[in-house]
């Protein structure tokens, strides 16, 4: 058979090369601790699980789910992002349910990019962000972040030529893998940066909560009453907190992290009303929506209590700090990340610049799977991440086994 030319840049998939190795190490009998999927282990609140439960025997929610059947989701979704943010927010134009932010940033690029148009991209960054950028025929270009620059990219490098050429720009922070927060100012600076040479700016949001008490965002999930700009300034910021008449920004928030809902696939678009429009052009070409019980527990998600977030992010925290400290008792120096579930650690000697080999070799030897810096971008590579999908003492014995690992490689 022949295929698309457009799956080639596809091929190259550093996470199920990974997959193949934990199949492989649990075929000779290792214990994988899989830390190399950022997909929470903790379970949604009961509030969210009764909603969509209620829902099953209720067959009016069994058909079809058009754009009109989501208002009452937009509606909570609109309200759950000015009680958080202060941005007002209209659910008829600027708000799209999605499948998960992935949704978002794979199918924008389709509303976006002619063939040949660049995208400004993220390096290291989600792999989806490149993903749909292939798919829509353009070109990506890729903007460097590395620690020296706190792993912001510069805007000045970017050559003239390729913003000739240019048509959009993705940004996510709180960043994976990387974990940084970047804050309003550096935001002001994109939205204008944007605004000069005519760019559509994509910020991906799915870690919004996910931000730790010793960091900016040391807040509950929801303002105290009459106290609400001071919580705003302690928050990772939102697109819309420098780009506030939506000119050019649209931004993907997903249910997946904050409230434990990875598997529902929920989340949704806020932005330029254009944006949406387009946005929603080729959704209606692709799918319908969720199943509407998931939206009904999404709304049960987003009005509901929230004191499970905090919780949630309490977990991180501490998972967080036991590993981090378990890693730097046995000798590897590894900075303590500000936010999301990850750690972002750069690879010790010989593995310094082949993480895909340090992750094989460490799966195989000791069934401790993490995700090669190399699968994120150019830029990762010499890194690795671990995702803290598992309880203290699991990450505390897994810091063992790798200080095993580089033990015998010495």
């Amino acid at each position: 058979m022949q295929f698309a030319k457009r799956l080639d840049p596809l091929q190259f998939n550093v996470f199920a090369d990974m997959d193949r190795a934990k199949a492989q190490a649990r075929a000779a009998g290792q214990n994988v601790i899989d830390l190399s999927l950022g997909s929470s282990d903790l379970p949604a609140a009961a509030h969210i699980t009764d909603a969509i439960a209620h829902s099953l025997s209720d067959t009016s929610t069994h058909g079809y789910l058009l754009f009109n059947g989501t208002r009452d989701f937009r509606e909570a979704a609109a309200i759950w992002y000015e009680q958080k943010f202060g941005i007002a927010v209209n659910p008829e134009t600027e708000v799209l349910p999605l499948i998960g932010s992935q949704e978002g940033t794979a199918h924008m690029p389709l509303a976006v990019l002619n063939p040949g148009d660049f995208a400004l991209l993220l390096d290291p960054g989600y792999p989806s962000h490149a993903g749909g950028v292939h798919l829509a025929g353009g070109q990506i270009y890729p903007m460097p972040i590395l620690a020296e620059n706190a792993f912001l990219p510069i805007f000045e490098d970017i050559p003239t030529a390729v913003l000739a050429q240019s048509k959009m720009m993705v940004l996510s922070y709180p960043h994976n893998p990387t974990t940084a927060i970047a804050p309003v100012a550096f935001f002001e600076k994109a939205v204008a940066f944007c605004r000069e040479h005519r760019l559509v700016l994509v910020h991906d949001f799915p870690y919004v909560d996910l931000v730790f008490d010793d960091s900016v965002g040391a807040v509950p999930p929801c303002p105290p009453s009459g106290n609400e700009e001071e919580y705003r300034k302690l928050m990772a910021p939102s697109i819309f907190q420098a780009d506030r008449d939506k000119s050019v920004a649209i931004e993907f928030f997903t249910l997946s992290k904050s409230y434990s809902m990875g598997g529902f696939r929920v989340g949704y678009a806020i932005g330029n009303s254009e944006l949406i429009a387009a946005l929603r052009q080729v959704k209606a070409a692709v799918d319908f929506n969720q199943y509407r019980g998931i939206l009904n527990g999404a709304i049960s998600a987003l009005t509901g209590p929230q004191d499970t977030v905090r919780t949630s992010v309490e977990t991180f925290r501490k998972r967080r700090d036991a590993f981090v400290n378990a890693l730097q008792g046995i000798g590897w120096q590894v900075p303590v990340p500000p936010a999301t579930m990850y750690v972002w650690a750069k690879l010790p000697e010989p593995w310094a610049q082949d993480s895909v080999k340090f992750c094989t070799q460490l799966v195989q030897s000791t069934g401790v799977a993490a995700s090669p810096g190399a699968g994120f971008g150019k830029s990762g590579e010499g890194y690795v991440r671990f995702a803290l999908v598992e309880s203290p003492a699991i990450l505390e014995t897994a810091v063992r086994k790798i200080a095993e690992f580089l033990n015998l490689a010495k």
